[in-house]
């Protein structure tokens, strides 16, 4: 009797485990473009998260439960777990007007070159270089029809020296394009209106959590953004800059 019940405990716990889920998104104003920050999730089955500094949220809820969203003490609707569709970004407007830390501006002109555009030239001019590729062994075709080996891929071969500096020189090539990609995306001027950092704070937390490419790369402008965040705050913790020149 004692191990039917313990059976019977176990399962029950299993299926309660098994039907918590985590629901996640991000929280906007009333204009859908700002994030609202330190806004309470809560589930009605007794869990809850806050917003943080971009808006986003993750909780822990049931399948039965519902959830609304508290700011200013004041609640929104309930919304049913079950009919929320996309689990993943579940995002919410809120009737509220909020000041966006990152500015939105209506139309910027620029008349320099982009990153783009100078990348696009920069291989353009090196294109014999971008393209090289190892030499190998080919056949070409001569007027009266008859095949034979192409004498320059046969002799570039043997150009040991020649084929070592075109790879290294190419390899040098990717790499500059890489770190002015990295100084395209985190630069001086997107760090210090983010973090408020100047001067010696700024250059010591430009050169200490400078990013690698394979992040710059893939990361959107949110993940981007709250990257420089999070770092400045643990920057702070780390020399104890002012609290006023992160806000």
């Amino acid at each position: 009797m004692r191990t039917f019940f313990t059976i019977c405990v176990f399962s029950l716990f299993s299926g309660i485990v098994h039907a918590q889920i985590f629901i996640s998104g991000t929280v906007f104003d009333n204009t859908k473009k700002n994030f609202v920050e330190a806004v309470r999730v809560v589930s009605t089955g007794g869990l809850f998260s806050m917003t943080d500094s971009v808006g986003h949220y993750n909780i822990l809820v049931r399948e039965t439960d519902s959830l609304y969203f508290t700011y200013n003490n004041k609640p929104t609707q309930k919304f049913a777990v079950s009919k929320i569709s996309n689990q993943n970004q579940f995002d919410v407007s809120l009737r509220v007007a909020v000041e966006s830390r990152f500015s939105y501006l209506k139309e910027v002109i620029v008349y320099s070159k982009t990153y783009k555009q100078d990348s696009i030239e920069n291989r353009k001019e090196y294109a014999d270089v971008f393209e090289h590729s190892k030499p190998g062994l080919s056949t070409s075709i001569t007027p009266d029809g008859a095949v034979g080996a192409d004498l320059d891929e046969l002799i570039n071969i043997f150009r040991f020296r020649r084929n070592h500096r075109l790879k290294a020189f190419k390899a040098r090539l990717e790499d500059q394009e890489q770190e002015r990609y990295i100084n395209f995306r985190f630069s001086r001027l997107l760090v210090q209106r983010i973090t408020g950092l100047v001067a010696n704070d700024l250059d010591s937390f430009m050169l200490w959590y400078r990013p690698t490419y394979d992040f710059v790369a893939v990361s959107t402008e949110l993940q981007f953004n709250q990257y420089i965040l999070n770092a400045a705050y643990q920057y702070r913790k780390l020399v104890g800059a002012s609290p006023a020149k992160l806000l």
